[in-house]
């Protein structure tokens, strides 16, 4: 019965609003006789009305984010979520990447700067929705912002949005959904557009200082700002300048030793270890127990055990020793400026400039030596020492006394980018249609300072202090017999220099791009009003060009014959490429009825790419209908596309470092996939692998069909609740074949799911390269290849609210409530078309979406009066898994679970003392609030909390001064 009233409700509304725009019609095709005279004058005087209501119309229209035809209508048949520059300084934000990542619709895990040993550490980016970080278009205004030449992963090329100037931001739109008939390639996630100020009224100087209450972080920032008027010719000129200390593991209760409350023993880290890799035991062959190295790590250096394993010389704070935030400096330069020509002609031209430069490090993460660090060159790491009959290890951590201060031997990363337009718009003649014409060309270039270990001078360092020379093999493995009374020796920083050093790689990209638009706001006269045509034809070129230090793609013969790389693990990515383009996007807004409008675009792009085309249509129709003026219906549904980046298709051959269950050598000693990676022997629980990855120019582009619907309603002055869902299904996503999975088919190969000769197990079978076996046990994994392919998919619902209400207090001033929410309803990945859907809310170990928060809220609360102002905020992200789930990937086996909600809270308040001048004191974290406890982690880990979710970070507090100097010139 309701949705019979419902459906009965809307048909009436239609049929009373075509019945009134046919009745008007019909009006005003009868006018009344009159005279030659008096109709003369009636013309000229319609003439007037008219030409005085277009420019009404035209001045009452603007432009918004998702539509290229300016309109007096702010919501559409899509949700815009905007947030102010007001909005990000009262909500306690401190930069433009902390405003968008703390967004509802944020709720996917990404890397940042607590990924101290990432590709990109020192870029930060948002995962909309928990779709990929390069699934989401990034604009200035309008103008798409220019890629990051660093590769997230190693391997997705994105956007970084840490060097945006945050003074300089007027406001920022949010398009969820994709929006690809509009804005072209990218825009299948989401749309983010960041539009700067055009204007200041006076000249502006804004200085902030704040720190963090558990040390670490402190950071200073100064801005200044003005515009200026000559004649026809208006400039407004901003300057940026900021910087910041690091945040050191050491700084935080959490992260400055191993964690003490595990679910085992807490165990140090091992920094002088001998292994027996057949017994699986630790071998203390020291004499004098440590004694010798007591003094590292300020004398915490000493005798440990590993209960089941034996004793070794380590250290618990030693997990402190690296980055969690970097050291940063940036400056920004930005400029608007227009000159008006006539009445119809104003030229504009804008810059952005963006120069920032960090320094991080992963402290004992990758400051170490070890038999097993090159595992292609040793049989995986190990030797035989025939003194000890067994097969052995041996590991060597550097301590801070040895390397001289982990502050100085920090990685650097220098960025230069800017983005420079120039162009012109007007009105041609006294016609109804407006030109734009411009050219944007954008630029980015990093150089990369990391600190490493070079192969040839450390493995002759250790070979003359510790392993001696090889003594042929045996059984495939080296033989060593080493004096380990040398390995319990400390070295010097002048030794540790002699065979360590920084690598220097560069990398860049660019963008250049013509556009021309030409729009009418009143093409013809409909039923509902004027109907508006958009057209836009661009054209350009692109390119990206990585050029690691060439030490980085070298390998060397070491002391005793193996082909080692040069540089110890690290690995790079070489590549370059360009590519040519064209597009032309039609948008066409139509009032059907004066309640309903449909609005429909369609968009064609191309692109030239190694000597072929790679091409692909997108359209959306979207639906606005408003039986009352306080509700509105909307929907729409179209198509998105990515086309693979320039990395996708010209990465040279790259080599990368990480681990993987063996599960086929598991299942041959009895252990069964499901527990293996808790469960086998090691090494084969968690093999370390030397991967490669390379580009593929014949890649397709990605594809994805989306729609929304929702509504917007506001049933009093100054209150609005908007509800949408969105859904996607995205395909022929690019992606490297994974190692886990290719891991997992050599198993069901084995065991005789897939027959041996098919193409599934000689695909697996080629791509991982082992080395020598025994006891029935194929050799340990040493190198996975990994190449690119069309082959994914994925499927996703989500829904978004927001909430708003001003309310008058009387004597006591407003109050202004914001609410914003967001929930991922549905989320499944397919690696392979022939692969089961894996339904990632329920797959905690799904990569890499099955630690990704289901659902983020937030809201603010403001009050006002005169002078003072003070807002709270609050941050709420949903449960995610427990370690212990996205090991076992469930929520069943003992000891897995979700995490309680984090919830955090920032408060702010602003006194005007003058006119002028404005202070303003912002804590944020108010409460000190730590990740949710996760007692899951075992002893062994040094942050027992998900770093791509949560931080350490703790309470901040910042003061605030803001003056304006009077009245412009």
């Amino acid at each position: 019965m309701l949705k019979s009233k419902l459906t009965a409700a809307v048909l009436a509304a239609l049929a009373l609003g075509y019945a009134s725009a046919t009745l008007a019609a019909t009006d005003a095709s009868t006018p009344a006789p009159s005279s030659p005279q008096d109709t003369s004058n009636s013309s000229q005087s319609g003439a007037q009305d008219e030409d005085a209501t277009k420019k009404a119309k035209k001045l009452e229209a603007v432009t918004v984010t998702g539509s290229l035809i300016p309109q007096s209508q702010v919501e559409t048949a899509q949700p815009v979520i905007s947030i102010t520059a007001e909005d990000m300084k009262a909500r306690g934000f401190t930069t433009v990447a902390e405003a968008l990542q703390q967004a509802s619709f944020a709720t996917g895990s990404v890397q940042g700067p607590q990924d101290n040993n990432s590709f990109t550490t020192g870029a930060q980016t948002l995962s909309m929705f928990g779709l990929p970080v390069g699934f989401t278009k990034y604009l200035i205004d309008g103008r798409p912002m220019g890629n990051f030449p660093g590769l997230y992963n190693g391997s997705d090329v994105f956007n970084n949005i840490s060097n945006i100037p945050m003074e300089m931001v007027d406001h920022i739109d949010v398009l969820p959904g994709g929006q690809s008939s509009l804005y072209g390639s990218d825009a299948i996630a989401g749309v983010v557009n960041i539009v700067l100020k055009k204007h200041v009224d006076a000249p502006t100087i804004d200085v902030r200082a704040g720190a963090f209450s558990e040390g670490g972080g402190a950071n200073q920032r100064i801005s200044f700002a003005d515009s200026f008027n000559f004649g026809k010719f208006n400039t407004m000129i901003g300057v940026q300048y900021e910087q910041q200390r690091p945040i050191w593991g050491y700084d935080r209760d959490l992260t400055k030793t191993y964690n003490q409350n595990g679910t085992t023993p807490a165990v140090a880290s091992r920094d002088y270890l001998v292994l027996d890799a057949i017994a699986g035991k630790y071998l203390m062959l020291d004499p004098s127990n440590c004694a010798g190295v007591s003094s590292g790590y300020n004398g915490q250096e000493g005798l440990q055990n590993r209960p089941g394993r034996g004793q070794f010389c380590g250290s618990f704070p030693s997990a402190g020793y690296s980055t969690i935030d970097n050291q940063t400096k940036s400056a920004n330069l930005y400029s608007h400026s227009t000159f008006d020509v006539n009445d119809n002609l104003q030229l504009y031209g804008d810059l952005l400039y963006n120069y920032q430069e960090q320094k991080f490090t992963s402290g004992t993460n990758t400051t170490f030596w070890s038999t097993q660090v090159d595992t292609a060159a040793s049989g995986g790491g190990y030797y035989w020492d025939p003194n000890l009959g067994t097969l052995a290890l041996v590991q060597r951590i550097f301590t801070p006394e040895e390397v001289g201060g982990y502050s100085n031997i920090m990685n650097k990363q220098y960025e230069n980018s800017y983005m420079l337009t120039l162009g012109g718009k007007g009105t041609i003649g006294q016609s109804n249609w407006d030109y734009d014409l411009g050219f944007t060309h954008s630029d980015d270039h990093l150089v990369n300072r990391d600190f490493q270990r070079f192969a040839g001078p450390i493995e002759q360092y250790f070979s003359d202090h510790v392993l001696g020379r090889q003594q042929g093999t045996y059984s495939g493995y080296p033989i060593f017999t080493p004096d380990y009374g040398k390995l319990y020796s400390p070295v010097s920083t002048s030794d540790f220099r002699s065979f360590t050093g920084y690598t220097t790689s560069e990398s860049k990209t660019w963008d250049n791009m013509i556009r021309g638009q030409l729009t009418n706001q009143s093409l013809f006269r409909m039923a509902g009003g004027d109907a508006g045509l958009a057209v836009v034809l661009e054209g350009g070129n692109q390119g990206w060009d990585s050029t690691p230090d060439p030490r980085l793609l070298q390998t060397i013969t070491d002391v005793n014959g193996n082909v080692d790389p040069y540089v110890w693990g690290t690995s790079s990515t070489p590549g370059s490429g360009h590519r040519s383009r064209y597009a032309g996007t039609a948008e066409l807004r139509m009032p059907l009825l004066e309640q309903l409008v449909m609005d429909t675009s369609l968009r064609y792009d191309s692109y030239n790419v190694d000597g072929h085309t790679v091409s692909h249509p997108t359209y959306n129709v979207g639906l606005e209908y408003r039986p009352l003026d306080t509700f509105l219906l909307r929907g729409r549904y179209g198509s998105a596309f990515k086309v693979p980046t320039l990395a996708d298709e010209f990465q040279g051959p790259s080599n990368y470092y990480n681990t993987v269950t063996d599960y086929l050598n598991c299942n041959r000693m009895g252990v069964p996939p499901e527990v293996a990676s808790v469960a086998c022997k090691n090494p084969y629980d968690n093999t370390q692998y030397k991967g490669l990855t390379y580009g593929n120019p014949d890649l397709q582009p990605i594809t994805a069909k989306v729609w929304s619907y929702g509504f917007v309603w506001a049933p009093v002055e100054r209150m609005s609740l908007g509800i949408d869902y969105l859904h996607w299904n995205i395909n022929n996503e690019v992606a490297q074949i994974n190692a886990d999975q290719l891991s997992r088919t050599q198993y069901l190969c084995d065991v005789g799911t897939y027959s041996m000769s098919s193409q599934l197990c000689t695909q697996a079978f080629n791509l991982i390269t082992r080395g020598p076996g025994n006891n029935g046990l194929l050799g340990q994994i040493t190198n996975i290849t990994t190449p690119k392919l069309n082959i994914a998919s994925e499927e996703l619902n989500a829904i978004t609210a927001n909430f708003s209400y001003v309310q008058p207090v009387g004597a006591f001033g407003q109050l202004a409530l914001a609410l914003s929410y967001s929930d991922v309803l549905k989320h499944t990945t397919q690696d392979y078309a022939t692969d089961p859907k894996i339904d990632v809310l329920r797959h905690p170990a799904a990569y890499p979406n099955g630690t990704d928060f289901k659902s983020k809220a937030n809201g603010s609360l403001t009050w006002s009066k005169d002078e003072w102002s003070a807002t709270v905020y609050f941050n709420r992200y949903g449960s995610s898994p427990n370690y212990e789930a996205t090991l076992v990937d469930n929520y069943t086996a003992p000891g897995t679970g979700k995490l309680a909600p984090w919830i955090l809270y920032n408060a702010s308040v602003t006194y005007n003392p003058l006119k002028n001048l404005g202070l303003s004191l912002l804590v944020n974290n108010v409460f000190n609030k730590m990740p949710p406890k996760d007692d899951s982690y075992d002893g062994l880990t040094n942050s027992p909390y998900n770093t791509d979710n949560y931080n350490v970070f703790g309470r901040a507090i910042y003061l605030e001064a803001n003056y304006k100097f009077g009245s412009n010139h």
